[in-house]
This record gives C-alpha cells, sequence and structure tokens, in this order.
C-alpha cells in the first residue's frame, strides 16, 4: 500500500465535523413562539401540503408572508426526514441555533433555575416550559449531564426556551459556586431534603438559586453540601418519587410565590 495514500486517509478520518450553525425546530407552538420571540434567525419554513386548510397554518402563514420567511410546501414524510420527528405538527423550521446567554448576565435576577443530572430531554422541556410559566427564566444548563437545547427540547417546552435566557457554559459546582458568591441562597430539591418548600417560602430569600436533579441521578454530592436548603416535597401516596419534571412545577410555583 502506498504509505502516503494511507497516512492522507488517517488524517481525513481525523478531521473533526464542523457543527452545523443551523438547526430544524417543529410544531406548530414552536413555531409561532420562535417567530413571535425574535431570538432567532428564520431562513425558511417547510409546511404540509395537507394543512394548507388548517386555521392555526393558516394563522402561521401569515406570520410567515409578513416577516418575509422563504416558504416550501411539502409532504409528511419529508417532513419527518428532515425534523428527524413524528412530532412535527406539519410545521418546521428552519433557523439559526438556539442563542445560549452568559452567566454574567443572568446574575441579579431574583430567581435563578440549575438542572443537574437531568438527561432525559423530555424532562428537559417540561421543566423549562413550566419556568417560564412560574417565573423561573433565567436557567443555568451545566455542559455536561444535561441535554442542549435541541428542538425536540423547543417542542415539548412549546417554545418557552425562546423567551428564556439560558446559558451553558459552565458545570453544576461551578455555577452553584458563582452563584453562591453573588449572594444567592441555593436550594437544592431531593427526595430525602428535610426542609420544606412552604419554610423556604416564608423565607422570601432576596435571591434564590433552585437546583433540580435527574430521576436516575439527582443532585450532586457537592452541591447538596454547599446548598442552604435540601428541600423535599411532602408525599402521602405509596409510590417512591415524583417525576422530575413534575416536582419541579410544584416546586417553583410554591418558591414563585415567595417574591
Amino acid at each position: 500500500m502506498n504509505l502516503a495514500f494511507s497516512e492522507g486517509c488517517r488524517k481525513f478520518r481525523a478531521a473533526p465535523m464542523s457543527k452545523s450553525s443551523r438547526e430544524h425546530v417543529y410544531g406548530l407552538n414552536p413555531a409561532f413562539e420562535v417567530l413571535r420571540a425574535g431570538k432567532r434567525r428564520v431562513y425558511s419554513a417547510h409546511l404540509n401540503e395537507g394543512m394548507r386548510d388548517n386555521t392555526r397554518v393558516k394563522k402561521l402563514l401569515g406570520v410567515l408572508e409578513r416577516g418575509n420567511v422563504e416558504i416550501e410546501w411539502t409532504d409528511k414524510g419529508r417532513l419527518m426526514q428532515i425534523s428527524g420527528s413524528r412530532d412535527h405538527q406539519g410545521v418546521v423550521l428552519k433557523t439559526s441555533l438556539y442563542p445560549y446567554a452568559e452567566f454574567d448576565k443572568l446574575l441579579g435576577v431574583p430567581r435563578m433555575l440549575m438542572l443537574d443530572n437531568v438527561e432525559d430531554p423530555h424532562n428537559v422541556g417540561a421543566i423549562l416550559r413550566s419556568a417560564e410559566v412560574f417565573g423561573f427564566t433565567s436557567v443555568c444548563l451545566p455542559k455536561k449531564g444535561v441535554p442542549e437545547i435541541y428542538p425536540s427540547v423547543v417542542k415539548v417546552s412549546a417554545g418557552a426556551t425562546e423567551f428564556m435566557k439560558i446559558c451553558r457554559s459552565d458545570s453544576a459546582n461551578g455555577y452553584a459556586r458563582k452563584a453562591a458568591e453573588a449572594g444567592y441562597r441555593i436550594a437544592a430539591l431531593d427526595m430525602a431534603g428535610k426542609s420544606s418548600l412552604e419554610a423556604l417560602a416564608a423565607a422570601k430569600p432576596e435571591k434564590l438559586l433552585l437546583v433540580i436533579g435527574g430521576e436516575d441521578r439527582s443532585v450532586g454530592q457537592f452541591i447538596l453540601n454547599m446548598a442552604d436548603d435540601v428541600v423535599g416535597i411532602t408525599q402521602r401516596g405509596r409510590i417512591n418519587s415524583l417525576n422530575a419534571s413534575v416536582a419541579a412545577g410544584i416546586a417553583m410555583f410554591a418558591l414563585g410565590q415567595a417574591e
């Protein structure tokens, strides 16, 4: 074998693939919210030919036309191919990537949320949907252990991500340390927590970082050790725990009222 050719093949295989600068956001609600929020550039829209008479699609079409977005009518199979999902609801937008915020830009708000070891994109999207509703719109996602804001996360959040400031630049421990240094009270939600949501809400902390863990792996031990409050949710049933997104929603509702 030609050694020069072999070496060239190795170099070719080793070359890193560059990350795309665009992605496909799918679903009716996400499409409306992407356009309403205006955080991303929308390059084109792909719509289901069979939904031309759908009332919501007609409304979306008007928004797209006013924004001078290029429109392509196509079939369901093509939409599934573009989005990688059957859950596209007849709408796929080609957009710029999700615009993450810098952590320093989040500091100063009264309520911040951090996810730690929440590995399921569906849970992440569901938590972010509740977070937007209950006023926890500044969110810290660790670089590892938690999914990025993928289109699937945007879909489950019903587009809530587009109205939030989400950073993804540090580890969970790093965020917690910096938040504590900035005067945030750290509250970790944990099934075995001894503090109550009611007591924490009654304390009315001026600045609060609420940390939510995953179902398989909860909040990391470093954060549990440094937290000002390890909070449990009182349960009266027989199963061992709540779904992570449901627990997060309960906690954010209780603590969001304490401002």
